[in-house]
C-alpha cells in the first residue's frame, strides 16, 4: 500500500538493503513454533474423498498450525506437485457449484422464463384448449424456435466469454514442489486448481481463494463482508499454541482463519487451505447467490418496454372477442384470430437478438482492443454511460511520479529526508512480503539511487514492517543500526496529516508545517511526510499503537506526468457525450493541476465549486450530494467510502456510471458504479468485481470500449424501434379491419407465417453496422421514448394497412365467394410483409441517406422478405394456407399506396429526429463541450 491513500504500499521488488546483508523478521518463519522448527509431515496420505476430520473451518477443536499442517499431511515446504494433482482428481476443482457451466438442456427450459416466451406458451395452450390446433402449433413452434436459438446463443457467448475470463483469471501463488527432495518453488496457479493442504501466499488485494489457516501473518488484515456484513478490516494472525478461549468462539471470530469471498486489505501472510469448492463456508452460505447482482440499466429498461408491452398484448384477446361479439355476433370461433393478433405485437426475437449483438460485441471487442467484457449486459450499459468516474494516477498521469524536491520542516533541501523515506520504503516491501511495489515508493526508491547514496540511514537493517492500510494512511519500518544493541529505530512516512497526527508537536509548529505541505500542495506537488523515532528494542510484535511520539523528519514532493494520449483521449470522450470525473486520495492542488495541464476544466458551474474534497462531501446529504456530483469535476482527499457514495450520488441523478479503478480502495465504487472497470494488472478483488477489464489503464481502450458498447446497443434499440411500431401499426390495422368484412382479414395460420417472416428477417439487426450518429451520444433506452416513437410509426403504418383494405376492396369487386376472401387475404399477407420490408429500411438508425444505405444485412433482409410477400401467395404453399392469386390491377394500386407510405415515413422520420430530445440538439451541446475541452 502507498503513503497517501490512492497507491498500495511496497518498495521496489528485488532490491537490497544498502549495506546490510539479511534482516530480522518480526514473526516465526513458516512452519515454526516459539520451541523451534516444526518437521514436515510426509506419512499418511489422504484415504477419502473427504477433509480429514477437524480440518473444516467449522471444527469445534481450533488446531494449531503444526496441528492442521499434520491433520492436512502437508508442511511448511508445501505439496509435491503429483500429490497436488492427485488430491485434485479426488476433491474436484476449486469452484464453487452455482459457477459450473449449464449444460443445453437446461438452458433451454430456462429460456421459457423470459416474459414474451412465457406469453406467447399461454396462448399457445389456450389455442390448444379450443381446439385450434393449427394456430396452437405454429405459436409453440415459435416458441421452440426462439428457445433453441436463444438458448444456442447464450450457450455460444457463455463459452466465448469464458474464454476471455481465462485471460484474466485469477490465480494464486502457491508453494510447491517438483519431488519430495526438491526445494520449494513458488509460483502462480489458477484457483481452480487449488487443493486442501497447499500453502499459499496472500498480499494486499488478493482474493482469499478457499478457507485457509493462517501459519504466517505481518500486519494482515482481511475483509469479510461478504460473509458477515461487517465493513470493518478483520485482523488475522497465526496460532503457534492451544488457545482454550477460543474453543467455544465462532469461525469468524477465530484469528487463525481466512475464508472464501474474503479479500486481504493489508498486510501479507501464508497459509494452508482446508477447503476447497463446494466445502468453503462461502459456498455454503451463499449457494452461488454471491455472484448475483441488481438489475443493470439494460435490464431496467429492456424489462420497462417489455412488460408494458405485455399488459396490451394481455388485454388484446378479451377486446377482440368482445368488438366481434358485440357488433358481429361471433363467439370464441374468433379467438384464434385474437391469439394470433397478440402473437402478432411480440417481438419473439428480442432474447435472441440481445444475446447475438452482445455477444458479437464482446467478441469483436476482446479480438481488437483486448478489453475482455465479463457480463454480457455491461456492453450495453457501457454504451449508455455518461459519466465516467476515475482516480488519476495511471489514468491521467503515469503510474512513475517523479520526485521533485526533499526538504526538512524549514524548507530548505535535505537529502537525508530522502534516505529515511527510501529506506522504510524498502524494508516495508521486503518485510511484509508485498506482491508489488507502489509507484510513489518506487519514485522515491530511483530518486535515493540516482542521488548517489542513501546518507546514514544506508547503514540499518529491517527489523519489523507495518504496511501502508487506507484508514491510517502511513507506513512504517522498523529498523536496528549494527552495533548500536537495544534501540529499534520506526520510521513512519505517508500522508502528510497522518504523519502529523503522530508526531509530538505542539500545535503552532503542526500548524506551521501543514501550513508548509499546503503550499506545496496547491502547486501541483504530491507529498509524503516522513518521521522517526528511537525505541527500546523488545521482542514482541510492533503495532499501530507504536506510531506515536514521532520526530518530523522531512517532506519527500513528487510531481505527476500527464499521460501522453489523456488530453486527447478526454477530448474524444467529451465529443461522445461521456462526461469525466476524477476521485482522488490527493490533496486538491495536486488533482487541479494535472486537469490544468489536461485542459479538463474545475471552475464553477451552477454555482458549485469545480473541485469539491471529502469534508464537503461527509457534510451533504444525498440528495445535496447528488446536486453538486453533478457539477464538479473533482473530488479529492476521497476514501473508499467517499468514492461510492460519490458514484451512487450519480446513479441517483439519472446517470449511467463507470468507473474506472484498481486497487483495494476503489472496491466500493467497482460495486457501485452500473459498470465497474478495470485494467488486466489490477488487484485481484478488483478484477473479481469488474464487468469490463481492459489491457491497460487506458482511456483510449475505454472510448473504444464504449463505441462497441453503443455499437451493440445501438443495433438493439433500432431492431426495438422497427419490430414494435411495425407489430402494433398491423395489430390496430387489423383490429379495425377485423370489425369491417363479413370474414376474418387473415386467417389466424397467415397472421402466424407473416410473423415467423418477419422475425427471420429481423435476425439482421445483429449483424447490422449503426450508422455514425449511434455511436455519438449515450444510448439509452427509455420507455416513454419508445413508446412515443412506436405510437406514431405505429399508427402511420396502420393507415397505409387500412387504405390497403380500400385498394383491395376496389381491385376485387367482382370477386366474391370463398375465391373473393382467399384473394383479400393474399393481398393483405403481401402488403403487410412489403411495408414491414420498407420499414426495415426507411427507419434504420441514421439521418443521411448515405448512412442508411450502409445497412447491409438489414438490405438483405428487407429484399428477401419483399419477395417472400410477392411470391408466397403464388406457390403450391398459397392454398395451403388459405390465399390465391391476385389481379394485375392489385398490384399497380399497391404500388402507389407503399410510395405514399414511403414518403410519409420519411417525412414522419425526419420529424421526430428533428423534435427528439437525444436528436441534433444533443449532438450540437456534446460537439460544443468537446470543443471547448
Amino acid at each position: 500500500m502507498s503513503s497517501v491513500p490512492e497507491g498500495s504500499a511496497a518498495a521496489g521488488p528485488g532490491r537490497t538493503s544498502p549495506g546490510t546483508s539479511a534482516s530480522v523478521t518480526p514473526f516465526p518463519a513458516v512452519g515454526t513454533s516459539p520451541s523451534g522448527p516444526v518437521p514436515e509431515v510426509v506419512g499418511t496420505e489422504l484415504g477419502t474423498a473427504d477433509p480429514p476430520p477437524g480440518t473444516g473451518p467449522d471444527s469445534p477443536q481450533v488446531k494449531t498450525s503444526l496441528q492442521i499442517l499434520r491433520s492436512l499431511d502437508s508442511g511448511p515446504r508445501g505439496l509435491v506437485e503429483a500429490r497436488a494433482e492427485e488430491r485434485l482428481t479426488r476433491f474436484g476443482e476449486n469452484v464453487l457449484p452455482a459457477w459450473r457451466p449449464v449444460s443445453r438442456p437446461r438452458r433451454f427450459v430456462r429460456s421459457l422464463r423470459d416474459p414474451f416466451t412465457s406469453v406467447l406458451l399461454c396462448l399457445g395452450l389456450v389455442s390448444a384448449v379450443v381446439s385450434a390446433w393449427g394456430t396452437a402449433c405454429v405459436i409453440l413452434a415459435l416458441v421452440g424456435v426462439s428457445c433453441l436459438l436463444r438458448s444456442t446463443e447464450e450457450h455460444r457467448a457463455d463459452r466465448s466469454t469464458a474464454a476471455l475470463r481465462e485471460l484474466v483469471a485469477t490465480t494464486a501463488t502457491v508453494v510447491r514442489r517438483a519431488s519430495a527432495d526438491a526445494a520449494p518453488r513458488e509460483r502462480e496457479v489458477p484457483v481452480a486448481d487449488l487443493v486442501p493442504g497447499d500453502v499459499i501466499r496472500l498480499g494486499p488485494g488478493d482474493l482469499v481463494p478457499a478457507d485457509v489457516q493462517v501459519l504466517r501473518a505481518g500486519g494482515l488484515t482481511v475483509h469479510q463482508s461478504a460473509l458477515t456484513g461487517e465493513s470493518a478490516p478483520v485482523a488475522k494472525h497465526p496460532l503457534d499454541a492451544p488457545d482454550p478461549a477460543l474453543d467455544g468462539a465462532g469461525p469468524f471470530a477465530r484469528p487463525q482463519l481466512c475464508f472464501q469471498g474474503s479479500s486481504v486489505t493489508s498486510g501479507s501472510g501464508t497459509a494452508v487451505i482446508v477447503a476447497t469448492g463446494g466445502d468453503t463456508r462461502f459456498a455454503a452460505a451463499h449457494d452461488g447467490r454471491a455472484r448475483q447482482r441488481g438489475a443493470s440499466a439494460f435490464d431496467r429498461s429492456v424489462q420497462g418496454i417489455s412488460w408494458t408491452l405485455i399488459r396490451f398484448m394481455l388485454l388484446t384477446p378479451p377486446l377482440v372477442l368482445m368488438a366481434n361479439a358485440a357488433l358481429r355476433g361471433r363467439g370464441l370461433e374468433t379467438l384464434p384470430f385474437a391469439v394470433a393478433v397478440a402473437v402478432g405485437l411480440t417481438p419473439e426475437m428480442l432474447p435472441v437478438i440481445v444475446t447475438t449483438a452482445l455477444a458479437r460485441g464482446a467478441a469483436r471487442l476482446a479480438r481488437t482492443s483486448g478489453v475482455i467484457v465479463k457480463r454480457l449486459p455491461a456492453l450495453h450499459d457501457l454504451g449508455a454511460v455518461d459519466v465516467l468516474c476515475l482516480d488519476k494516477t495511471g489514468t491521467l498521469t503515469e503510474d512513475r511520479p517523479v520526485v521533485e524536491e526533499a526538504v526538512d520542516g524549514s524548507d530548505l533541501p535535505d537529502p537525508g529526508v530522502l534516505g529515511w523515506a527510501a529506506l522504510s520504503a524498502l524494508w516495508t516491501l521486503q518485510l511484509a512480503e508485498l506482491p508489488a511495489p507502489d509507484a510513489l515508493d518506487e519514485a522515491v526508491l530511483d530518486a535515493a539511487d540516482e542521488a548517489g547514496g542513501w546518507g546514514p540511514s544506508a547503514a540499518y537493517e529491517g527489523v519489523a514492517a507495518l504496511p501502508f492500510d487506507p484508514v491510517r494512511r502511513v507506513a512504517t519500518a522498523v529498523l536496528r543500526r549494527p552495533g548500536r544493541v537495544g534501540i529499534h529505530t520506526l520510521v513512519t512516512k505517508g500522508a502528510v496529516e497522518a504523519v502529523l497526527e503522530r508526531c509530538a508537536l505542539d500545535g503552532d509548529e503542526r500548524e506551521r508545517l501543514l501550513a508548509l505541505a499546503g503550499r506545496k500542495a496547491e502547486s501541483g506537488l504530491r507529498l509524503l511526510a516522513v518521521a522517526r523515532a528511537d525505541r527500546p528494542a523488545r521482542p514482541g510484535a510492533y503495532t499501530p499503537a507504536d506510531e506515536r511520539g514521532l520526530t518530523f523528519v522531512g517532506l519527500v514532493a513528487l510531481r505527476d506526468v500527464p499521460t501522453p494520449s489523456a488530453a486527447d483521449a478526454l477530448g474524444v470522450l467529451a465529443r461522445r457525450g461521456v462526461t469525466v470525473k476524477v476521485l482522488t486520495g490527493d490533496h486538491p492542488g495536486t488533482a487541479a493541476r494535472v486537469c490544468q495541464d489536461l485542459g479538463l476544466r474545475t471552475d464553477a458551474v451552477g454555482g458549485v465549486d469545480g473541485i469539491v474534497t471529502a469534508e464537503l462531501v461527509d457534510a451533504l446529504s444525498d440528495a445535496e450530494l447528488a446536486r453538486v456530483a453533478d457539477r464538479a469535476t473533482v473530488f479529492a482527499r476521497c476514501t473508499p467510502e467517499h468514492k461510492a457514495r460519490i458514484v451512487s450520488a450519480l446513479r441517483a441523478a439519472g446517470h449511467t456510471t463507470g468507473f474506472l479503478g484498481d486497487g483495494v480502495n476503489d472496491l466500493p465504487a467497482l460495486h457501485a458504479a452500473d459498470v465497474g472497470i478495470c485494467p488486466r494488472n489490477a488487484v485481484d478483488v478488483a478484477r473479481e468485481a469488474a464487468d469490463v477489464v481492459l489491457a491497460e489503464k487506458d482511456l483510449t481502450a475505454i472510448d473504444r470500449a464504449v463505441r462497441e458498447g453503443r455499437h451493440s446497443s445501438g443495433n438493439i434499440a433500432t431492431y426495438l424501434r422497427i419490430t414494435l411500431s411495425s407489430n402494433l401499426g398491423n395489430v390496430i390495422a387489423m383490429l379495425t379491419a377485423g370489425l369491417m368484412p363479413p370474414f376474418l382479414p387473415m386467417l389466424p395460420a397467415q397472421v402466424l407465417v407473416q410473423n415467423l417472416c418477419f422475425d427471420a428477417a429481423q435476425l439482421a439487426f445483429a449483424f447490422d453496422r449503426p450508422a455514425a450518429s449511434a455511436l455519438r451520444r449515450p444510448t439509452v433506452l427509455r420507455s416513454r421514448d419508445f413508446l412515443r416513437f412506436i405510437t406514431g410509426f405505429g399508427l402511420l403504418n396502420a393507415a397505409a394497412d387500412l387504405a390497403t383494405f380500400g385498394v383491395l376492396a376496389l381491385a376485387l369487386h367482382n370477386a366474391a365467394g370463398t375465391d373473393g376472401e382467399a384473394a383479400f387475404h393474399a393481398g393483405w399477407f403481401t402488403e403487410n410483409l412489403l411495408t414491414q420490408a420498407l420499414v426495415l429500411v426507411l427507419l434504420r438508425t441514421g439521418r443521411s441517406a448515405a448512412e442508411r444505405r450502409a445497412g447491409g444485412p438489414l438490405r438483405a433482409a428487407a429484399a428477401g422478405l419483399a419477395v417472400v410477400g410477392v411470391l408466397l401467395p403464388v406457390t403450391p404453399l398459397g392454398p395451403l394456407l388459405g390465399m390465391s392469386a391476385l389481379p394485375p390491377l392489385y398490384y399497380l394500386l399497391l404500388g402507389s399506396v407503399l410510395g405514399l407510405y414511403a414518403v410519409g415515413l420519411t417525412a414522419a422520420r425526419r420529424r421526430y429526429e428533428r423534435r427528439h430530445p437525444a436528436g441534433v440538439e444533443q449532438e450540437r451541446s456534446v460537439r460544443k463541450a468537446g470543443a471547448e475541452l
